[in-house]
C-alpha cells in the first residue's frame, strides 16, 4: 500500500527538474522585486528635499567674476567654484523684462505660449494698460500666466503634499515663480509684506509672519529673513517629497552691490543648510536679464550715429498713407511701446483684407529712417524662420500689436503722448546659470544656453514631468 502511494507521489525525474527550475525562477524574480525596490527607495531617499530657485535682476556674468575677490568662501564663491556653472546665458525671446522673464524661468517656455509678454501690456478690449499679476476679483494672481509651472507640477506629483513658497520684492515676481497652485507668495508694498487671497487659505505661517514682521530699508536682507523662516517654521523640507522655494533679489552694476548679494547669497544657504544638509538641497542661481539705462546723449557726444524714432508721428503718417489707400478713417487704433494695433472691427465693416493691409504698412514702415525691421502678427504667427524666432517668441497673440517696429541700435524710440524715451540696444549680454549642491559636480561650461532649459533640468533632478509648455531639454 505504502508503496503505492510512494508511486503515486513519487515525481518523475523530468518533473523534478522543471521544478526545480521553477523554484530557481520564482526565487530570483523574488530577489529582483527586492532589489528593485531598494534600489527605488534609495533613488527617493537621494533626491532634493528642496529646491531652492535664486533670481536676481540685473545679474551680469562679467561682473558677477570681476567682483569674485570680494566674495566670503561659502557665497557665490561657493556657487562659482563647487556648482556647475554656465556662463554663457540668454533667454530665447526678445524683448526681455523681469516678469517675461521669471514666467519663462518657471514654466520652460517663452511668451509665445506662457502668455506674459511683460510687466504690463495693451488690454485691446480696453487700450488700456494691464498688469501682468491683475486680477479684478483678487487684486493679484497668476491667472494670466497660460501655462504650467514647476511649482504647479511638483504639486501635481505629490497629489498637493509638497510645499511651494515664492518671495520678491514686487508682486509680479512672486506670483509668478509661486505659480498657480502654491501654498503662498508674498512681496513687498507699502511698508509691509503682501499677500494675495488667491492662494486661499492664505498658510497660517505667512499670514502670521507677515503681520508680526517689518521692512527694512535693505529689501534683499528682508527676502533672505523670510525665505530662512520658511524654512524654519512652514515645515519646508522635512520629508520625502521635494519641496521648493524662490527667492527673487536685485543687483546693481556696483561693485558695492555684487559685495551685498554676497553676503545675502551666504547667509542664505548657511541659514537652509542649517536645517538641511547641503546634499538634500539643490540651489540655481540665475538672472532675469539685463535692461541698460543709457545716458540719451551718450551716443552725440561720443559721435554713434544716432537718431529719434517719433513712433506717434509714424502712426500719424501711416494713418494718412492708409486714408489715401482705403479711404479716410482711423486704421491705427492705439500705440503701446514700438507696436500699432489697427482697428479691426474698422476694416471688417469695410471689407478689408487685414493681411494685405498689413503688408502695405509693413512696406511704407520700412522706409521710415530709424526703422531696422517691421514685424506684422500674420508674419509672426506663420513664419518658423530663425531671423524671426527671438521676435515670435515674445509675441502673443492676444496680447500684442498687429505691427511690431523694431528700432535701429543706438536710436531712441519716442512717445510724445507719454513723455518717454528709450534707446535701442541689440547686444546680448549673457548671464549666469548655476546649478549647487545637491552632489553636484564641479563644472564650468561656456556653451551658450537658454533659460528655458532650467525648469526641464530641475524635473527631472526631482523625478517628475516637466511643465506643460516645456519644449526644451534638460541641460544634464
Amino acid at each position: 500500500m505504502f508503496g503505492t502511494m510512494f508511486a503515486i507521489t513519487k515525481l518523475h525525474p523530468r518533473e523534478k527538474s522543471c521544478s526545480m527550475r521553477n523554484r530557481h525562477l520564482y526565487i530570483t524574480l523574488l530577489t529582483m522585486l527586492c532589489f528593485s525596490t531598494e534600489t527605488v527607495a534609495q533613488t527617493l531617499d537621494q533626491l532634493p528635499r528642496l529646491v531652492v530657485s535664486i533670481h536676481v535682476h540685473q545679474l551680469r556674468t562679467d561682473h558677477l567674476q570681476v567682483f569674485s575677490s570680494l566674495y566670503a568662501t561659502d557665497g557665490l564663491k561657493a556657487f562659482l567654484s563647487e556648482g556647475r556653472v554656465y556662463t554663457n546665458g540668454s533667454y530665447r525671446f526678445s524683448p526681455v523684462d523681469p516678469s517675461s522673464a521669471i514666467a519663462s524661468l518657471v514654466s520652460g517656455s517663452s511668451p509665445y505660449y506662457h502668455g506674459i509678454v511683460g510687466q504690463e501690456w495693451l488690454d485691446r478690449s480696453t487700450l488700456r494698460p494691464v498688469k501682468a499679476v491683475y486680477d479684478p476679483a483678487t487684486g493679484y494672481s497668476p491667472r494670466q500666466l497660460a501655462v504650467s509651472t514647476l511649482g504647479d507640477e511638483i504639486k501635481i506629483a505629490t497629489d498637493g503634499v509638497a510645499k511651494v513658497f515664492a518671495f520678491a520684492a514686487d508682486a509680479e515676481s512672486a506670483i509668478l515663480s509661486a505659480g498657480h497652485a502654491a501654498d503662498g507668495a508674498a512681496w513687498m508694498g507699502n511698508g509691509q509684506w503682501q499677500t494675495s487671497s488667491y492662494y486661499a487659505p492664505v498658510n497660517q505661517w505667512l499670514n502670521g509672519y507677515r503681520h508680526l514682521c517689518s521692512l527694512t530699508t535693505d529689501s534683499n536682507q528682508d527676502l533672505t529673513n523670510i525665505a530662512i523662516q520658511c524654512v524654519n517654521q512652514a515645515g519646508v523640507g522635512l520629508d520625502d517629497k521635494t519641496d521648493l522655494l524662490s527667492v527673487t533679489y536685485q543687483v546693481t552694476s556696483q561693485m558695492e552691490s555684487y559685495a551685498a548679494l554676497d553676503r545675502t547669497i551666504s547667509e542664505l544657504v548657511s541659514g537652509i543648510t542649517r536645517r538641511i544638509p547641503l546634499e538634500r538641497v539643490l540651489f540655481v542661481l540665475t538672472s532675469t536679464g539685463t535692461n541698460e539705462n543709457e545716458d540719451e546723449n551718450e551716443n552725440e557726444r561720443f559721435r554713434i550715429p544716432t537718431g529719434k524714432f517719433n513712433i506717434n508721428r509714424a502712426s500719424s503718417l501711416l494713418n494718412l498713407y492708409l486714408g489715401a489707400t482705403y479711404g479716410n478713417e482711423q486704421y491705427v487704433e492705439s500705440i503701446y511701446g514700438n507696436q500699432l494695433f489697427l482697428n479691426h472691427k474698422l476694416m471688417e465693416r469695410k471689407n478689408i483684407n487685414m493681411g494685405e493691409l498689413m503688408r502695405r504698412a509693413q512696406e511704407f514702415l520700412l522706409q521710415l529712417s530709424g526703422v531696422r525691421n517691421v514685424y506684422t502678427s500674420n508674419q509672426l504667427l506663420t513664419s518658423d524662420s530663425q531671423q524671426t524666432e527671438r521676435i515670435r517668441g515674445g509675441f502673443h497673440i492676444d496680447k500684442c500689436g498687429d505691427l511690431l517696429i523694431d528700432i535701429a541700435p543706438g536710436w531712441q524710440l519716442v512717445n510724445e503722448m507719454t513723455n518717454t524715451s528709450v534707446t535701442s540696444r541689440a547686444s546680448n549680454i549673457p548671464f549666469p546659470i548655476i546649478f549647487y549642491g545637491a552632489s553636484i559636480k564641479p563644472q564650468c561650461i561656456e556653451t551658450p544656453v537658454t533659460a528655458d532649459h532650467i525648469a526641464p533640468t530641475l524635473a527631472r533632478a526631482i523625478r517628475i514631468r516637466a511643465p506643460n509648455a516645456c519644449a526644451s531639454e534638460p541641460l544634464f
